[in-house]
């Protein structure tokens, strides 16, 4: 269903209710956990005031999904691996967007060119914050867009430093053509990932905009682990071979920067 302006459920005296029962009834379970770990599923059911054949029902979708774990031993259940790896990432792209913005302004503004924080989510790449350059031309990234990781500069700079079963999984396809530069078999692309990774920066012409580059570098976190990427982007005709090697220059000591304050935030 498509709301118009008119149907908003903001608007009017009497506001609607879209609250979607099972929804809350989840969450009230992880909060119930995260308060207070390890209860039997008659002592959850008391807690919420719910039945044991609802709570049931909830925990195991939640178990399945990773939300929460079951011990069998002694019939209880906890928080799962999964509540820990999305605050994590919440945590971590928090950090990013608190330290990262002044350094891509500066980075903007020394070369005129586009910048854009690119991370890695799940089998694809996300545009967390963009800086718009002096130059006017469309760039695929834009603050919020999901894109591929094995096109792009910064995208495909985060699938060479991908554990391999995410790069195999990525290959696998299927792998769309943007350009007549898309570079789509798999074991061509396993040459590129492998160069990225032992330069440590990479160089994207014309494979996800044609007649757009993009100079990428990766910011790694606490424990070394390349965590997201920087990247300048903008016209392949402006890139010859003097701003190549000053862009690649600039991209790595401002995604070095960036890393080093990610290690204090």
């Amino acid at each position: 269903m498509t709301l118009t302006r008119d149907e908003d459920p903001s608007d009017g005296p009497e506001r609607k209710s879209y609250r979607i029962e099972a929804v809350a009834r989840a969450l009230s379970v992880l909060e119930t956990l995260g308060e207070r770990p390890d209860q039997t599923l008659t002592a959850l059911a008391s807690d919420l005031g719910m039945t044991k054949s609802i709570v049931f029902r909830l925990l195991q979708t939640l178990e399945e999904r990773g939300f929460v774990q079951r011990d069998s031993q002694r019939a209880t259940f906890a928080l799962g691996y999964r509540m820990s790896v999305l605050g994590e990432r919440v945590g971590r792209n928090g950090a990013l967007l608190q330290v990262a913005p002044a350094i891509m302004d500066a980075l903007r503004d020394k070369t005129g060119e586009n910048v854009n924080l690119i991370v890695r989510e799940g089998l694809h790449a996300l545009a967390l914050a963009t800086r718009e350059g002096f130059h006017s031309i469309r760039i695929f990234a834009q603050s919020g867009r999901r894109g591929p990781l094995y096109a792009g500069g910064g995208s495909t700079l985060l699938l060479a430093f991908a554990d391999p079963a995410v790069q195999e999984r990525v290959l696998a396809g299927p792998l769309e053509t943007f350009t007549p530069h898309t570079v789509t078999h798999p074991d061509k692309l396993r040459e590129i990932l492998q160069r990225i990774h032992t330069k440590g920066y990479h160089v994207a012409l014309n494979d996800l905009d044609d007649g757009a580059f993009s100079v990428a570098a990766p910011i790694r976190g606490v424990g070394g682990d390349v965590i997201a990427s920087l990247s300048l982007a903008g016209a392949s005709v402006r890139l010859d071979e003097a701003r190549r090697d000053s862009y690649i220059e600039e991209v790595l000591k401002s995604a070095a920067e960036i890393s080093a304050k990610m290690c204090f935030a």
